[in-house]
Order: structure tokens, then sequence, then C-alpha cells
């Protein structure tokens, strides 16, 4: 019978050998022959060769199989998605790195279902990593491709000791990826991930830990993509240790956050450690079951040495890399611009058929009634020809994530007005309107006009964010488009659902703050520069038509 020590011994052991490991370069020196490890990342978000990087996570592994023949790699969810080389690759260059690298076992995190479950499918194999996930569950009548290659838990035999690891993903994924996803031809929503309540997750987990207990595991080890923020509650991973027991360790990812060892009490009152590695392969998780029961786990923040096979196929795929940002992914019959044929930024000021397309791509991948993206986040034009995913990347380079909220038809008013104050009449322009505002906002889903005779009475605090809006308004006949395509007039206590980013949606940028607090149907979900390129090849058939020659009146400055 393994023994298991106490955990203070646990965390004080590793910490100090992790603090050895990270002087000396190499693996821990106090690490036996017999001893179980255990490495884990977490979104690691295409991070392939920043920090650590896939490259100094082989040479550590690789290290570590020198001293012990129980070393096992896993990762907690978010890794094939997050930067260009997952969107240019449809995510099979972080997919191959992962099994080069020789990931054992995986989670599915939230945006690994980015690609839609027939890609997820592809990847999950070209990865070569078991995944694991106890409570994801299909309810459609077709079969669910991916699902047949996830195990709930499994069992590893090191010598004499059973060790068992349970999957665990975020019941949140739904809302952060993309909802239509999830659902059939119908639109009824086809998984689920046991999220009806907490009580429900814990549950099903429990059930699982239940299972590899009476199967002979000596240790449990939940591999999760659960979090820690609040917003996620109740669906947190110290929430589920809370509610659970027979649990020895929770693996953490989806918050980012960087948790050496943490101490979280479960329903029995025992002592469960919590780890997460933060992101982008800026930390190396270890966990280590030594042969007298010891469980230790602690975060690896350098390594010197590099894996030069890994290093080299990084190499490989970005110089591929290079070759498909010039790879023609579309063509325009019109140019999409951002400025006048005088340099002026109309994208800050007006409405412009980029701004359009933008916006529409927004509204298309969403499904949601109306969209608006700031002015300030659209950086280049597309010329007429072929669109390349340099020139995507061009027009929206920040990696901002597609967010929809419901908000009121007063707060969507607010938002107009607050974008709307800074244009001004300039007759000598020859043009509607100046006065460049980044916050300015493009729209679909919506027209309306701006009054530049009457001036603004936004009110705003000392730093640009929202406060108030007086009875005089600039912006007036606000209409809403209709599934018919006819427009209605929008109702201030009505109920809408509207499309943007997280700078805007979540972090109130350029003073937008009416929708930071509001419930989230889609909460982080699409890249931007993705949410572009699949408008442009599922809605869009690969070609920018006529239909954007020029702005589509939505906005009238008068």
């Amino acid at each position: 019978m393994v023994i298991k020590m106490s955990l203070t011994r646990k965390i004080s052991a590793f910490i100090a050998s992790a603090m050895i490991l990270m002087l000396l370069g190499g693996c821990n020196n106090n690490a036996k022959a017999d001893d179980i490890i255990i490495l884990y990342t977490n979104d690691v978000h295409c991070a392939v060769d920043d920090d650590i990087g896939y490259a100094g996570l082989a040479a550590y592994k690789h290290r570590c199989e020198e001293i012990s023949p129980y070393v096992t790699l896993a990762d907690c969810g978010d890794a094939l998605q997050g930067n260009v080389i997952g969107v240019v690759s449809d995510g099979e260059y972080p997919a191959e790195l992962m099994e080069r690298a020789g990931y054992d076992f995986a989670v599915l995190g939230n945006h690994e279902f980015d690609y839609g479950m027939e890609r997820l499918d592809q990847l999950m194999e070209i990865t070569g990593a078991q995944y694991l996930g106890c409570n994801i569950r299909y309810t459609g009548e077709d079969d669910a491709a991916f699902l047949s290659r996830l195990l709930p838990y499994t069992i590893v035999s090191y010598g004499d000791v059973k060790v068992a690891f349970i999957g665990v993903s975020t019941p949140e994924s739904i809302a952060k990826s993309v909802p239509a996803y999830f659902c059939d031809e119908n639109g009824n929503y086809v998984y689920d991930f046991y999220g009806g309540s907490g009580e429900e997750l814990y549950k099903c987990v429990q059930e699982n830990v239940d299972a590899c207990l009476k199967d002979g595991a000596n240790y449990v080890i939940v591999l999760a993509h659960l979090g820690t923020d609040e917003a996620s509650s109740p669906f947190t991973s110290s929430e589920l240790i809370a509610n659970t027991k027979g649990i020895d360790a929770v693996l953490d990812g989806h918050s980012h956050s960087e948790i050496p060892c943490d101490i979280v009490k479960n329903a029995d009152g025992e002592d469960v450690l919590l780890s997460s590695t933060g992101t982008g392969l800026c930390n190396i998780g270890r966990l280590t079951i030594t042969a007298g029961g010891n469980i230790q786990t602690g975060l690896i923040g350098s390594y010197p040495d590099t894996d030069s096979e890994m290093a080299g196929c990084i190499e490989s795929m970005q110089e591929e890399l290079e070759a498909e940002m010039s790879r023609s992914v579309a063509v325009s019959e019109v140019a999409l611009t951002t400025v006048s044929d005088s340099g002026m930024r109309l994208i800050r000021n007006r409405e412009t058929n980029l701004g359009d397309f933008c916006a529409d791509a927004y509204r298309a991948v969403s499904g949601a009634d109306i969209a608006v993206v700031n002015g300030g986040g659209i950086r280049a034009d597309i010329s007429a020809g072929e669109i390349t995913y340099g020139d995507i990347l061009g027009v929206n380079p920040y990696g901002n994530s597609l967010c929809v909220a419901k908000a009121t038809g007063q707060e969507i008013l607010d938002a107009l007005e607050m974008a709307s104050r800074s244009c001004l009449p300039n007759p000598d322009d020859g043009e509607n309107a100046v006065g460049e505002n980044g916050g300015f906002l493009q729209v679909s889903g919506l027209k309306y006009s701006i009054d530049t005779s009457v001036g603004s009475t936004v009110e705003t605090d000392e730093q640009g964010n929202f406060l108030s809006c007086g009875d005089s308004r600039r912006v007036k006949d606000v209409m809403v488009l209709e599934k018919d395509g006819s427009y209605t007039e929008l109702v201030p206590d009505k109920v809408y659902t509207v499309a943007s980013h997280n700078y805007l949606i979540k972090e109130g940028g350029d003073g937008l703050n009416m929708f930071m607090d509001n419930e989230l149907t889609i909460n982080e979900g699409m890249i931007d520069y993705d949410i572009l390129s699949t408008y442009l090849t599922d809605d869009l058939n690969g070609t920018v038509g006529d239909e954007y020659a020029l702005p589509q009146g939505r906005i009238v400055i008068k």
C-alpha cells in the first residue's frame, strides 16, 4: 500500500528542488529512478517557441527520462489555437509539435473547438495524445467522431503504483467558443458538459473518481480546463475540489493562472494539490510522486537547453508559415478601405466599406442581432484582387477574441452616442465629417444618422470612460435589421445580442464601458483575424463582391 505523506512536506521539498533546477539547468537533482514524474502544460495557445517553447519542453522531458522510466506529459487544454501558426495551418502545426513533444494525455480546452468538430477529430489524431474528458456528452442522432477518441479516464501502471488520470473540460466551452458548433442543423444543442449546475458537474466527476478507485488506482490526478476566475463559478477547479473527494491533485488550465502549488480542502476536509502553469509555455508544470508516497507540484520557470530536432521542426514550420502568409485565401472584386485619397483615416469617423465588411463578419460568425467594431482596431486596407492571410492579419493584428453580450437598446444607444461624440463637420474637406476617434463604431445589423449640428452631451470620467449622456442626442433614427431584411426601430428597453471583441465588450475599450457587466453568450471565442477568414470562406464563398463596393448607407452623417 502506498503511504501519502503530509502536504507540508510535499510542497517545501519541491520548491527547494525547483530552485536548484533553475540554477543548475538540469532535472530535479533529488529525483530518483523510481519517481513518477508528470509534466504538464496548459493554455499554450500556439506559443510554440515563446519562453521555454516546445524545444525546451522536449529537452526537459528527455532529461527527466534519463533519470526515471516513469515520465508522462499531459496538456490541460487550449494548445491548438491562439496565433497565426494555428490559424494558417488550421491547427495542424501545433498539433504536429504536440506529437513530436510526446504528449501522452490531453484535455479539450474551449478553444480546441474553434476549428469545428470535424477538424477537431483530425487534430486529436495528429497530436497522438489520448484525450480525456469525463464530462462531455452528445445527445444528437448522428455519430460525433471526435468523441470516439475521448476516454473519461485512464489508469497508468508505473511499476506497482497505479495512477488514474481523469479529464474535465469547462462547461463554459459552448459560450467561449462558437456556440453554433455545438448545435445540430436545426440549431438545437447536441453537446453538453454537465453544466446545468455545479452539482451536476461535481457528481459526474465524483462518479469517475469512484470508478478509478474501484479499479485499483492509488492516486487520482484530474487534468482540468476549468480555471480559477470567479466569473467561471460554479465551475472553477477549487470548487470542484471542495465538492468532491478522492482526488489527490488537480492540474488546471483556462484562467492562465500561475499556481506552483495551492492547497484546497476537499469535501472531507482533506488537502488536495492545485497547480497551473500560466500560459504560452512560460512554465513547465511538474508533479512528482516519490517512492515514499510524497506528492509534489511546482513550476519550472526556465530551462537552458533545447531539443535540436524540435527546434529545427519549428524553424521549418515558421518558414512554411511565411510562405502561407502570402498565399491567396480569397479574392476581392473591390478595394476595401480605411482612408481617403488624401490619407484621412475615414474608418475613425464614418462608415467605410471595410468597416461594413468587418462588422458583418462578427455578426455572421456569431449569429448576433447586431455587431459593432471600433474603427481604431481596423488597421489596414484590402486591395482589389487576391486576399492573403497576411492581408487579413494586417486588418486585425491584435488577436482580440469574439464576445457577444446581451444588451438593452438603451445601452446600444449610449454606445453609439459615445462613439459619435467627436464627429465634426468640415466643409473644407469636401467630405461629410472629420474628427478622428478610434472608438468610432462600424456596425452591422443597424442603421442610423448622426446630426453634427447637435453638440455632444456625453460625459466621461477622468480616464475617458462613459458616464452619462444628456437628453440632447446627436445619434438619431436608429433602426435594427430584421431577419426578413426589413428594418424596425430600436427599442430602448428591449434586449438584443451585440457582437464585438473582448477589448470593447469586456474591457470597455475606447471608454465604451456600457457592456462590461452584461451577460455574455459568447465569452472570448474565435480570434479576430480568424473571424474574418471564416466569414470570407464560409459566408462569402471566397469572394468579396460588388455589395461591398461602397459603404452601404448604414451611418448617415448630417
